[in-house]
């Protein structure tokens, strides 16, 4: 299979790479853009940790370490080469508002475009909830917003932190420093105490971690609080596998999935193989089921190549049991109609 083209791959062009603690921010050069960034490799220095370089790029700690894996999270060491997931595929849905995607625990905030310039989007690594604190799915909006939030700790969150053993929790817990909410906190219109707010614990964002509530970097949701008024829809979504079309060339990434508390699970290939077959629809698409199957079950969030569209003529095979015996032959599936590439 012929390798991504570096030059007109991308539709959406990048406005500024971070190089400490900011959002990433990319500019869509075209309406139907999907795919953007670029994957990078930085070389550590002594005192780095792979906690330091995941801020530091505006990632949660998780997806760097499992792009590196067997790699000491505390102590690489250095001249150790690192590499940074910044290319990702947009999820699908509204390009409105904020869009939370909670396998990929990032979020994606989408301000009103301006008159006569190119939709602009921002991305941050979150935290999501853990256990029975579980995220909700589905659209909402924000209800309230507050800089320096003062926290009501509810009776369950207190009794959890008694029977941890750790010590008990005031009824209010004031603006500042211990208060877990961090600077800013924006209501979510659910039922409950859901919130996007802050943390006075960075170096958690990126994992099942919270009550339920999404938690970002402290100086990501200071970016972001100004930018989000009251009312803004919010879509709270689960989408595991995305796709991108980059030049006739198809792009899988996957993420571990979560289960119904908000848990990372390990990816069952059959139920992966399904998403990726209703993400191609009516597409032909020569798919190269060796490397998908590898993608889908390593589950790494990054883009990979694995198919080509193929020709409206070809004949459609459906997707194999196992993986093809000619492991370099791409396999077509799909309905008879191909798809115009997306990207």
């Amino acid at each position: 299979m012929k390798p991504l083209r570096a030059a007109g791959m991308l539709a959406v062009s990048l406005l500024a790479v971070p190089g400490l603690c900011h959002a990433t921010v990319y500019e869509l050069t075209a309406p139907d853009a999907v795919l953007f960034g670029r994957e990078e490799r930085v070389v550590t220095q002594y005192e780095d940790t792979l906690y330091d370089i995941a801020r530091r790029y505006s990632l949660g700690s998780e997806e760097v370490i499992r792009v590196n894996p067997g790699m000491d999270p505390w102590l690489p060491g250095a001249g150790r080469q690192v590499v940074i997931p910044g290319q990702r595929v947009l999820p699908s849905g509204p390009r409105e508002g904020i869009v939370v995607n909670l396998p990929e625990h990032r979020l994606y905030f989408y301000p009103k475009p301006e008159a006569g310039k190119p939709q602009r989007i921002y991305t941050y690594p979150i935290s999501i909830g853990k256990m029975d604190w579980n995220t909700p799915l589905g659209k909402t909006k924000i209800a309230d917003k507050r800089k320096n939030p003062t926290w009501t700790p509810p009776e369950s969150v207190r009794k959890e932190h008694i029977a941890n053993g750790e010590p008990p929790l005031p009824a209010v817990v004031p603006a500042g420093p211990d208060n877990p909410l961090g600077a800013y906190a924006m209501r979510l219109g659910l039922k409950g105490a859901y919130l996007i707010h802050g943390t006075n614990n960075p170096i958690a964002v990126g994992m099942a971690v919270t009550h339920g509530c999404i938690r970002m970097y402290p100086e990501d949701i200071e970016e972001l609080f100004p930018m989000v008024k009251v009312g803004t829809p919010v879509y709270l979504v689960n989408e595991p596998v995305k796709i991108a079309w980059a030049e006739g060339q198809l792009l899988l990434e996957a993420h571990p999935p979560i289960d119904a508390q908000g848990q990372t699970t390990e990816p069952d290939l059959t139920v992966f193989e399904g998403l990726l077959e209703t993400a191609l629809g009516e597409s032909v698409v020569a798919i190269h089921w060796d490397r998908a199957r590898t993608a889908l079950q390593g589950a790494r969030g990054m883009p990979v190549l694995v198919g080509l569209e193929a020709e409206s003529g070809e004949t459609v095979v459906p997707a194999p049991e196992a993986p093809p015996e000619a492991a370099g032959e791409p396999v077509a599936t799909g309905a008879t109609a191909p798809a115009a590439a997306s990207q």
